[in-house]
């Protein structure tokens, strides 16, 4: 087993950055996770938002961060944003249209974010996008791009690609499965197969050490999961730290292709071998903290779950 689950290209030595880090998506999943944990290391955050009176961006000042307006379809606000900053954590917002996402305006987003840190001399990048597969499906190719596009623009970059999060078992907004719906949950994956997730915490913990070890980061990729349950394993966790009874219900591919073709198709691509596929003990050398999805039950997941379940029941 290799030390360490990570693909290196050459790139400059340097130290860490001593001014503040800009974050984009800062009241957001990752965003958030990461300026969270960046402030409570000690590091100075700039989080960049769209609103300032946003609940979850007066948290963020409350905590320490300093608040940026930027808006991504707005490239205008990106200097202003990221003038003085020395480094940035990048998770440009995902684009759905009718008939799913759309990768051309992710990546127009991206590349505005790109090229606004280049010319503020922004040299460490740390991009969050999508884990690959064997044959880098799930409509990877768009973040791909993106971190192509990076590297020709900032000196350093750490490519995070995370898997499914630990959080989307209490729904993801704008998505019309995965979460719980009258005790079940249904998704697109076979029952009794791993599926690799992970916790947005260990996300922000990954994304905290490239920034303090850019020598050792900067110039890699890493593809990331903490834990690796079937379904049914998950939801049998759920339900015994939840103390509610629950199940896991498979979607067909008439039902997958009634909420989008996209998703049938991302559901064929799995039946048919496509996994995601990081090196969770490795990464575990990296990172000891690497949590479970017992940990993340453990750490709040369960009681966050039992109150919407009861909430839903009311």
């Amino acid at each position: 087993m290799a030390a360490e689950p990570i693909h290196s290209t050459t790139g400059p030595t340097c130290k860490p950055a001593d001014g503040p880090i800009a974050v984009t998506g800062a009241t957001g999943k990752q965003g958030g996770a990461t300026a969270r944990r960046l402030l409570a290391g000690g590091r100075p955050v700039r989080a960049l938002v769209r609103d300032k009176t946003a609940p979850a961006a007066t948290a963020l000042a409350d905590a320490g961060a300093e608040l940026a307006l930027a808006d991504l379809d707005e490239p205008s606000d990106l200097a202003a944003a990221l003038n003085g900053t020395t480094a940035l954590f990048a998770v440009p917002p995902v684009a759905y249209g009718p008939a799913g996402s759309n990768a051309e305006l992710e990546f127009t987003r991206a590349r505005a974010l790109a090229d606004a840190a280049a010319a503020a001399s922004v040299r460490h990048v740390v991009f969050t996008g999508i884990a690959s597969t064997s044959e880098d499906a799930f409509a990877a190719s768009g973040k791909r791009r993106i971190e192509q596009y990076l590297r020709e623009k900032i000196p350093l970059v750490t490519v995070l690609r995370p898997v499914r999060f630990m959080t989307n078992y209490l729904g993801v907004s704008g998505v019309s499965f995965d979460g719980f719906v009258d005790g079940a949950h249904r998704h697109l994956f076979p029952p009794n197969e791993p599926v690799q997730i992970i916790a947005l915490e260990d996300i922000a913990e990954f994304a905290a050490l490239a920034f303090e070890q850019p020598d050792r980061f900067a110039g890699r990729t890493l593809e990331l999961a903490g834990d690796a349950p079937t379904p049914v394993e998950a939801v049998a966790a759920i339900s015994a730290a939840t103390g509610i009874a629950l199940r896991y219900e498979q979607l067909t591919h008439d039902e997958a292709t009634a909420l989008n073709p996209g998703i049938a198709e991302v559901r064929q691509q799995w039946i048919s071998g496509q996994r995601w596929h990081a090196d969770i003990e490795a990464l575990r050398v990296i990172h000891p903290g690497l949590r479970t999805l017992a940990d993340w039950l453990s750490e709040g997941g369960a009681a966050a779950l039992r109150r919407q379940f009861l909430s839903a029941s009311e």
